[in-house]
């Protein structure tokens, strides 16, 4: 939440998540130019920026809001550091938050999604006493013609709660259903990747 001391880093299995940094931006404009996360993951307000702009404008953002305490990950491999996605947390308030990622075209397939998702909740679900982030309810949203995301939520253990009519708007400005996806604080943690331990470093 706003204010909050966020960690350097979370580990979780074979990723690191960490802040963005400004090395970043060759990846991420490598990133926004893939057709999926044209389509799900960049807004209205990025979209009305020049293709061109829209690398450097998107980190800012990121780096802005990770220095006012709110928690946007670059999920980078564990052994170099380089960067295969985005997850973070946004709407946090009154102990909830709704969490968005992305995972590069290059890192698909190895379970990054699933493993960032899981990582990023134990830690965000974990009491501020624990150096978690004190949250009780995480929520996931995603059009159901994104079903590879039905697949990631159910990894991480959060569980299909329903569908919202007519939710999400694509990149080209259709609208479509979406699937409501949560997990709690008092839930049952996934089997795999009961990670997201906090390092000092």
């Amino acid at each position: 939440m706003p204010g909050t001391t966020l960690p350097p880093h979370l580990h979780g299995e074979r990723l690191t998540l960490r802040p963005f940094t400004p090395a970043d931006e060759p990846l991420i404009a490598r990133s926004l130019a893939d057709p999926e996360i044209a389509r799900w993951a960049i807004g209205a307000g990025l979209r009305a920026v020049p293709p061109v702009e829209r690398p450097a404008r998107w980190l800012q953002a990121r780096i802005t809001s990770w220095a006012a305490g709110i928690p946007v990950f670059a999920i980078a491999d564990s052994a170099t550091g380089a960067l295969n996605g985005y997850i973070g947390l946004r709407s946090i308030h009154n102990g909830n938050a709704v969490v968005g990622s992305w995972i590069a075209p290059w890192a698909r397939g190895r379970g990054m999604a699933a493993g960032a998702l899981i990582t990023a909740a134990a830690w965000a679900l974990s009491p501020t006493s624990d150096n978690g982030l004190g949250l009780y309810r995480i929520e996931l949203h995603h059009a159901v013609g994104n079903p590879a995301s039905c697949t990631v939520a159910g990894k991480a253990a959060l569980t299909l709660e329903g569908t919202m009519r007519q939710a999400t708007v694509d990149g080209h400005g259709v609208r479509h259903d979406s699937h409501l996806h949560a997990r709690l604080a008092t839930d049952p943690a996934p089997l795999r990747g009961r990670s997201g331990r906090v390092s000092p470093s």
